[in-house]
Formats: C-alpha cells, sequence, structure tokens
C-alpha cells in the first residue's frame, strides 16, 4: 500500500495544528475517496445503472472526555483550514499541542484484489446479470418476479492524527443481491440471497450463480405450502451462519463501547463474569482475507485485530474506539469505523461469529423432540441497555421427533440476549459465515459480516399466529 499521499504531509501537519489551536490534545483528519457504481435488472430487463465520486474529510479533536467535530467536501487548504477552524471552536482553553511530526505507518495488505471493478465495461457485467435473472426464472413456474443487483465500491481512506500517526488504506467490495418472488393459488412469498466480499470482480467468477438463483427460488417455493406457526416457549434450532444475525444484534451492539462507555449496556462492568453458555466463544475478527467485514487499518488508523469477546462463556472484552476508550480507560481494540467522512467513528462490529463446537448438525435436530428450525432471520430490533430483542423468521421449519418437518411461516423469536446466551445447549462442529449485509448505528451504515455454526438455544418464546 504504497504510493503518493492523499493529502501532502506538510499540510497535513498545518491543518492539525490549526484544529488544535484552541486547547484540544488530539487531532485527527479523516480523508476520504469513494468510487462506486450499481447495476440492477427488474423483470428480465436492466433498469437501473448508477455511478459517482464522493471525496471529502473530517476534522475531530478532543479535550478529555469532549469531542469536536468539522466535515468538508473542500479539500484544498482553505476549505481544509476553515474545517479545523470550525472543529476547534468546540473546545476552549490554552495550546497544548505546539507541533505534529507525522510518521507514515507500513500497512500490510491481508486482501488482495484481482479484478477491479471499475475495469470491466458495464455491457459485461449487465450480461452477466441477465444471466443471473434468467436462472431464476426457469428454476420454477411458480417464479412472478425476480431482481438482480451488482454493486461496487472503491474506497481511498487517509488517516492522520497529532500523535504522529499517517496511514492509508484502499478497500475494494463487491456485492451481489438476489431477491425472487413466487406465487400460486393466491399465497405468496418473497426470498432472498446475498453476498459480499472484500474483493473485485472475481467473486463473481468464485460463485455458481446458478446454483444460488436454483436455492433460493427452490426455498421460495417451499414456504408456498407453509403453515402458520405455532407460539410458545421451545427449543430453537438455528442454522449455520444464520444464527449470526441474530447474536449481532441481540449481542454484539451490546459489546460495543459505544453502548458500554455510556453505561447503556446490559454487559457494563462484567468482564471475567460467566455469562454465557460454556459452550460459546464469540469472537470480531477485522483481519479475515477478503471478508465483507474486514479491513487493514480501522477508521481511525489502527490495525484491525481478531478480538475475543466471550471465551467459553467468560466475558472477555469489548469493542473499543479511541474516544470511548479515554471514557473506560481502556485501548483500542481496531474497531472504529464509520460510513464516510461525514461521520464520527465510534466502535462497531467488523466479522462476528460464534466458534464452532462438537455436535454434528443433524445430531442437534435429532436431539430435539419439539421445537422450531430457524433457516432465514430477515431482522429485528434490540434494546442494548436490557439486551431485549424482536426478530422476524422469514423461512422456519417445525421439528416434531427429532425431524424437521413442515414450513411455518410467521414466526417471531422474543428473548432477552442475555439469556440466549446462557441457554446455547448444542453446537455444531460447521461453522459459517454470511457477508453482504449493511449494519446501521451512530456512525452510519457499514459493511458487516457474521455467521455461527448450527446450535440450539433450548427455549426462546417464538411468536406465531396459531
Amino acid at each position: 500500500l504504497k504510493g503518493k499521499v492523499m493529502l501532502e504531509k506538510n499540510l497535513t501537519e498545518r491543518v492539525l495544528l490549526k484544529a488544535s489551536e484552541s486547547g484540544a490534545d488530539f487531532a485527527e483528519i479523516f480523508a476520504e475517496k469513494l468510487r462506486y457504481s450499481s447495476l440492477t435488472a427488474g423483470a428480465g430487463k436492466i433498469d437501473g445503472l448508477s455511478s459517482g465520486l464522493r471525496l471529502g474529510a473530517g476534522i475531530r479533536v478532543f479535550k478529555d472526555n469532549f469531542c469536536g467535530y468539522a466535515y468538508t467536501n473542500d479539500l484544498s487548504e482553505a476549505g481544509l483550514m476553515k474545517a479545523a477552524a470550525a472543529a476547534s471552536v468546540a473546545i476552549d482553553g490554552e495550546k497544548l499541542i505546539n507541533s505534529v511530526n507525522l510518521v507514515r505507518q507500513d500497512i500490510e495488505n491481508r486482501h488482495k484484489i484481482q479484478i477491479s471493478p471499475m475495469s470491466v465495461p458495464s455491457k459485461e457485467k449487465a450480461a452477466l446479470l441477465k444471466k443471473f435473472s434468467d436462472y431464476g426464472y426457469a428454476a420454477a413456474r411458480e417464479v412472478s418476479r425476480v431482481d438482480v443487483t451488482q454493486s461496487s465500491k472503491i474506497q481511498e481512506i487517509f488517516i492522520a492524527n497529532s500523535d504522529g500517526l499517517l496511514a492509508e488504506d484502499r478497500r475494494v467490495r463487491t456485492r451481489l443481491g438476489f431477491s425472487v418472488k413466487v406465487e400460486d393459488g393466491g399465497r405468496r412469498f418473497e426470498n432472498f440471497w446475498t453476498k459480499g466480499m472484500l474483493q473485485g470482480l472475481e467473486m463473481i467468477d468464485e460463485t455458481d450463480l446458478y446454483e444460488a438463483a436454483e436455492e433460493t427460488v427452490r426455498q421460495a417455493v417451499e414456504m408456498l405450502a407453509a403453515d402458520n406457526c405455532p407460539a410458545g416457549k421451545m427449543p430453537v434450532v438455528l442454522a449455520r451462519e444464520i444464527g449470526g444475525v441474530l447474536f449481532h444484534e441481540a449481542c454484539g451492539h451490546s459489546l460495543e463501547a459505544t453502548a458500554v462507555a455510556r453505561n447503556a449496556s446490559v454487559f457494563c462492568d462484567r468482564l471475567g463474569e460467566q455469562i454465557a453458555s460454556p459452550l460459546v466463544t464469540m469472537v470480531d475478527d477485522g483481519t479475515l482475507p477478503n471478508q465483507w467485514g474486514s479491513t487493514n487499518i480501522d477508521d481511525e488508523g489502527i490495525s484491525t485485530r481478531r478480538n475475543v469477546l466471550i471465551e467459553k462463556g467468560i466475558l472477555k472484552g469489548y469493542l473499543v474506539d479511541r474516544f470511548n476508550g479515554r471514557r473506560m480507560r481502556m485501548e483500542p481494540t481496531g474497531s472504529a469505523r464509520r460510513e464516510s467522512y461525514e461521520y464520527v467513528p465510534t466502535s462497531r462490529m467488523n466479522n462476528t461469529f460464534i466458534l464452532g463446537g462438537e455436535n454434528r448438525p443433524e445430531d442437534i435436530v435429532a436431539a430435539t423432540e419439539h421445537g422450531i428450525f430457524a433457516a432465514q432471520i430477515r431482522g429485528g430490533s434490540v434494546n442494548t441497555e436490557t439486551g431485549d430483542f424482536n426478530f422476524s423468521v422469514s423461512r422456519a421449519y417445525l421439528i416434531e421427533n427429532g425431524r424437521i418437518t413442515r414450513p411455518l411461516r410467521g414466526a417471531k423469536l422474543i428473548g432477552n440476549g442475555s439469556e440466549i446466551l446462557r441457554n446455547i445447549d448444542m453446537v455444531g462442529n460447521n461453522p459459517g459465515m454470511r457477508g453482504g449485509g449493511q449494519c446501521g448505528s451512530k456512525s452510519g451504515w457499514v459493511p458487516v459480516c457474521h455467521g455461527t455454526p448450527t446450535l440450539r438455544v433450548a427455549e426462546i418464546a417464538v411468536g406465531g399466529q396459531k
């Protein structure tokens, strides 16, 4: 990752001094250049093409536990100095920083890119989407509409601060989306599939589009015959990969310093405590090669790393950014993220997952006399202070006498993050990850990846209409 810096070093040092002139004890600049493109096809025709460029910088200052921030899309010296002055206004005191000497960091690039998305003509991308769409229409007579998308982003970032750090990174992301609507006898169902990686268009070459379309359609058609889901407290088996959505929301956000530093997390002041089943080890890792939520450095210029959050049920750590780390008296964990230069960074998840256990997936189902198999979770909400959550299960199946039987519709999972962590009583030996989603929080929307092996929660309240 060596080459010409986005902002000239001497100019950057002057901007940081300007930002800190009213008494800040820390100043930082984050500059960004983003190129993006997106193609969509609906009803078998290309119906959308967009591309663009985003360019700007955000300037942040700290004084003890206070933060000031300003941003601009003018990267001239005058524009940057104006933003620096605006950020510094938030702080009033004697000047503490008298010099800045930036030293460029050597960044290891763990994520190799083979085909730059912007090097491939739109015609080739459109032909690929048309093929993907055709696979969907041909998969079953019940298909009424197929929509497919392909999007790419190339983000170049530049970070410098008054401690002397100067770091740059280049992030290339590619995403594919497929959704299908099926109808039969007045019944309708919509299913979806997504894949996203920190890769170029080689991601598409490595994807079996036919298999993805066929399986997504098959699942949708199967759900046309679904019964209403029964309600009550019962065991729930979470499918491989899919359970990651639930744990990301119900537990992961409560382990971010964004909530912990404000005493707004159910896991505050509980380091070293048993908060989960001994079968549970939960990790957030921003270093995984080419995973959707990975980066070489976070948005404060700190190298990403593997953070063990829960180990054999014991709470081991939080995800900490630089500012909240001041409040918590903890070092940053390489977890600061933001959507763009318009947002102040804060602690966020990258790739969050539960490690595999010793049970075979088929044995987990066989050991469940009566319960629900959750095959796909669409989304939900969580209160980080209490851990209470509510999730919609878009595809569920009844488990009877240790066998997966009928498809179910209308299932909801209602519970508490702390409770489900303690109630996990079987963990599969088939860990998996799913990328392509976005997570929204105070610092905007960022790419995240999550996963679990197949696992069983001994009891969850299931909401249903039956």
